[in-house]
């Protein structure tokens, strides 16, 4: 391990995600490769913990070690077009929070062809539930339980805070969550021209509603958005900075990082240790997690 993170240079892994593009955090080889420089000497693993009774319907733990009290617990939804994705994938993003003491759990949800939307998103609230159900033995505090997703999972992660529907169906409210974490998140993607998202969400008998812009409001919990300048995936501006403006006009704490030198694929990335330095995700991830509250 220590050899090959020896020879791969910044620039090398920054070519590999860029070659793969946005699939590159979906399983493949890159997201392999860099799990592989992964640290396991931050977390305990429990892996492969059912939220329900479908084969997707399973979570990752990552349990910060060494954490004397009860501290944060972020659930995690990846991104992939609502299509594609595997939690194994994401070991880089449970130990990158874990080492800085919060707890996550990295949640598959089921996909699309085979459900369309709202599935995603009621296998997410599901997630979240099991979650706050098992608190205690995740020494988390429940007044510090956050939601938080790249790309697609940006999206599921931002309607469970904004769209009361979906906690509502298992049995929680947006009130409940300390605030929520978006990264490149698409929040108002109407009209879908991806023909993956086409099918996910049905066009063109997609609602309205579908969209998180529309569900913001005063009772809307804290949210940390994050951002790549040079997306062209998910169009910062019309999706994380008007998403800031729509939170701040309805007097939501809100905070917005547009960042240069990082992609679409490796704003996330950049949560892995190889690949820090390109951007602080990390710590201004965990300054917004760790900001006392009252």
């Amino acid at each position: 391990m220590r050899i090959l993170n020896h020879f791969i240079s910044r620039r090398g892994w920054l070519g590999l995600f860029s070659a793969l593009g946005t699939g590159a955090l979906a399983g493949c080889s890159a997201s392999g490769a860099l799990n592989a420089l992964v640290p396991s000497d931050s977390y305990t693993l429990r892996a492969s913990v059912s939220y329900g009774t479908d084969g997707r319907q399973q979570l990752d733990l990552y349990l910060p070690l060494g954490r004397r009290q009860p501290g944060p617990v972020v659930v995690f939804f990846y991104g992939g077009s609502w299509t594609t994705g595997e939690r194994a994938s994401y070991r880089f993003v449970g130990e990158a929070l874990a080492s800085r003491g919060i707890a996550v759990a990295v949640a598959d949800y089921r996909l699309s062809p085979e459900v369309r939307y709202p599935v995603f998103l009621q296998d997410s609230a599901q997630a979240l539930r099991w979650t706050f159900e098992h608190l205690a033995e995740l020494g988390a505090d429940p007044r510090q339980v956050f939601v938080m997703g790249h790309s697609a999972g940006a999206y599921n992660a931002a309607m469970l805070a904004l769209d009361a529907r979906w906690l509502a169906g298992a049995g929680l409210k947006p009130e409940q969550l300390a605030g929520w974490i978006g990264l490149a998140g698409p929040y108002d993607f109407l009209p879908i021209g991806n023909r993956d998202v086409q099918v996910a969400f049905e066009w063109p008998g997609t609602p309205a509603d579908s969209q998180p812009l529309v569900h913001v409001s005063k009772n809307s919990p804290p949210a940390l958005l994050l951002a790549a300048r040079s997306d062209t995936t998910v169009n910062p501006v019309r999706n994380s900075e008007a998403m800031a403006s729509c939170l701040k006009g309805a007097g939501v704490p809100v905070e917005l990082q547009v960042y240069d030198g990082v992609s679409h694929v490796t704003l996330v990335a950049a949560l892995a240790k190889p690949l820090r330095g390109l951007a602080p995700v990390l710590d201004d991830i965990e300054r917004f997690i760790q900001r006392p509250r009252g």
